[in-house]
């Protein structure tokens, strides 16, 4: 069997018993509690689909002990300080079962069908704690009407002789799906009338039931510490993936509308975002540079063999990774705050870095090739659609996704959604296609398969130039931007005209999702000198003088890159954004005050006694350097030091060259001496 499930452990997405503290009350205020409980617990409905004996059981008792609570309420002078242990003990255990409960109805429903017997076990575990309760209430000694305490004794006498209970049918479930598993482990293709069957049983009834108990079950692989767990959850989540494309029509996006708040529904902080993914960051850490990225994206930056920091360009002294733990746990508590689930990178692993067993990477082959078998076969261009968005879907899950969906051969066939005529008719069609390249170039052998493939590189590039919508045209500049993290498709990619173009005119013109893309592939391709001109003969200077306040940070390093790898004719383009650079060192963000404060460097080492002057006509310059060297990052204080040095010696008249890496010794003549200062 592909899933044991003898070694399954109990649940724990919720709070354990341990964690409820019964309330201090008064004797009436604590049946008062008692009974708005026991209401509540009672108005819930029997689970629908599994454990339906145990959970009706619980509820008819329920039921019993809140008619019981109203009883004792009516009397105004009972004394229960002898039984207010007991109730509180009561207390405890009735907040157990709707947490169970409650837990049952939220979760996975195959996760449950798997755990069916220890879940049916808290069940009977929580009744004999109640039955422990009720023998030792004294229900002779509290003034109920006869009715009510026959209800009580009958109530003591179910909890007593309570037994363990699982459903013949939720155990003959359980062992089809096992099956099924099993099969799948062995590459055989399952039935899809049995598959139907179970998945009906289940509840799942269309595309969109689908997805969320895909979500469910990714949420219970982060919850999970034991790695045979996680790996049988992979295989689950492997079949119901495998179903919802076989069995139920794809869904398209806007269609979900009951799926749970992700971080792309939301407008992420910029500080948030990891420079490298654009996502937001799981585990944010910051390199030697003092810039902050997403712990596994620069993780695959540093092994994909680059000794730069991808946002400065600076060489990294070191690949040390030091945990932005003040960072996470703002992010952390914006992310509840915005109901976004939020798991960091410690102790929850992503995904697709679990080990998966045998079921799940054979259910994610006959996934994607049901998947591009029915792309090619497909006539209408909603079919298309549909079978498109579930590969970027599963492009965006993992990487053997994405390894299997290119073998596959779906780039090529992707590549012809990429064109100017669908965009026209099918606008959503070529969001799709675009995004799903994007997932795919995430992984690095794809990105070879991208660029060698014409029809594909050139239909991303199109996208980018004229693009239907925004959200496409920002899509292929992050594909860009993928890409590009090769040193040789850098170059490659940066001598094309229409990339250049296409980029600088979405930074200028698009939203801000869009802006960001583009500035993020610009900074790049501007690790490329000979990219640097061409970005410099269509305007990226005048560009970023224009986005530099809606987007500083971005604006700020793409400037500092440009002039550092530009010659002379960069420095010039460069010369109108000194003012702007300055009240950026006034009013920005640290890393962009850092930013401002290097560029500044640059422009006024290479563009002469003008740039200076420029820089000098700043109102309260130095009082802004000053402030730079008190209170900047390490880089930004030794960048505030030189411009002070700069702004002095010009000031004094001294004819001073300076370059970079080493001092050197500058001279002045006079009428009278000639005065030597050191660098």
């Amino acid at each position: 069997m592909a899933v044991s499930p003898q070694v399954f452990p109990p649940r724990k997405r919720r709070p354990s018993a341990g964690a409820f503290i019964p309330p201090r009350f008064s004797d009436q205020r604590l049946l008062q509690t008692l009974l708005e409980l026991s209401q509540e617990i009672s108005s819930l409905k029997p689970l629908q689909f599994l454990l339906k004996r145990n959970s009706s059981s619980i509820l008819r008792k329920t039921k019993i002990l809140a008619i019981l609570f109203e009883e004792l309420l009516k009397n105004p002078n009972l004394f229960l300080s002898p039984t207010l242990l007991c109730l509180e003990e009561m207390y405890l255990v009735l907040q157990r079962f709707k947490t169970l409960l409650e837990d049952c109805v939220n979760g996975s429903r195959m996760w449950l069908l798997m755990q069916s017997d220890s879940v049916a076990n808290n069940f009977l575990e929580l009744t004999v704690e109640l039955a422990t309760l009720l023998d030792i209430f004294p229900v002779k000694e509290v003034e109920i009407s006869e009715e009510v305490e026959e209800l009580f004794l009958l109530l003591r006498k179910q909890c007593s002789k309570a037994k363990s209970f699982v459903d013949k049918r939720d155990y003959n479930l359980r062992q089809d799906v096992l099956t099924m598993l099993d099969r799948i482990q062995k590459e055989i293709v399952p039935d899809h009338s049995k598959l139907t069957e179970i998945f009906y049983l289940l509840g799942f009834r269309n595309s969109l039931s689908c997805k969320e108990e895909i979500e469910n079950l990714e949420d219970e692989v982060q919850s999970q510490k034991d790695e045979k767990s996680k790996s049988d959850l992979i295989a689950l989540i492997g079949l119901v993936r495998y179903v919802k494309c076989v069995l139920f029509e794809p869904s398209t996006p806007g269609a979900d509308s009951r799926s749970k708040k992700l971080a792309s529904d939301v407008n992420v902080p910029v500080d948030f975002r990891c420079p490298i993914s654009l996502d937001l960051m799981r585990d944010p850490v910051v390199v030697a540079t003092g810039q902050t990225y997403d712990r596994e994206s620069i993780n695959l930056w540093i092994e994909s063999g680059h000794n730069t920091c991808p946002k400065t360009g600076q060489a990294l002294v070191n690949t040390n990774l030091i945990p932005n733990r003040a960072l996470k746990n703002l992010m952390a508590m914006w992310c509840r705050e915005q109901k976004i689930p939020f798991e960091t990178a410690e102790g929850n692993n992503r995904i697709d870095r679990v080990i998966k067993s045998k079921a799940a990477l054979e259910a994610n082959k006959m996934t994607v090739s049901f998947l591009v078998n029915k792309l090619s076969a497909s006539q209408s261009m909603e079919a298309v659609n549909g079978v498109i968005y579930e590969l970027r879907a599963l492009a965006k899950s993992n990487s053997d996704s994405r390894a299997c969906i290119a073998e596959a051969g779906a780039i090529p066939m992707l590549a012809r959604f990429l064109g100017p005529h669908i965009g026209s008719e099918f606008p959503n069609l070529q969001v799709n296609a675009v995004t799903a390249m994007l997932n795919l170039s995430i992984l690095e052998a794809n990105k070879t398969k991208i660029i060698e493939n014409g029809r594909a590189l050139n239909g991303v590039i199109e996208v980018l130039r004229t693009g239907a919508t925004w959200e496409a045209k920002g899509n292929a500049a992050a594909t860009i931007f993928s890409l590009s993290g090769v040193h040789s498709y850098r170059k490659r990619l940066g001598r094309k005209t229409r990339v250049v173009k296409g980029l600088v005119n979405l930074a200028k013109s698009g939203p801000a999702s869009s802006k960001r893309d583009a500035l993020v592939a610009i900074l790049n391709l501007a690790g490329d000198r000979e990219t640097v001109g061409r970005l410099v003969k269509e305007g990226v200077v005048d560009m970023v003088n224009e986005v530099i306040n809606e987007m500083p940070e971005e604006a700020a390093a793409v400037l500092e890159m440009v002039v550092k790898r530009g010659g002379i004719v960069a420095v010039a383009a460069a010369y109108n954004a000194i003012k702007k650079l300055g009240v950026l060192m006034r009013e920005g963000t640290d890393i962009v005050r850092e930013s401002a404060a290097a560029t500044l460097v640059t422009i006024c080492r290479k563009g002469g006694a003008d740039t200076i002057a420029e820089l000098a006509s700043i109102m309260g310059i130095e009082r802004i350097i000053w402030e730079l060297l008190a209170s900047g990052t390490m880089r930004a204080r030794r960048k505030a030091s030189i411009l002070l040095r700069i702004l002095r010696r010009w000031a004094a008249g001294l004819d001073v060259e300076f370059f970079y890496g080493h001092s050197t010794v500058a001279t002045v003549s006079s009428a009278s001496s000639t005065v030597v200062l050191p660098a």
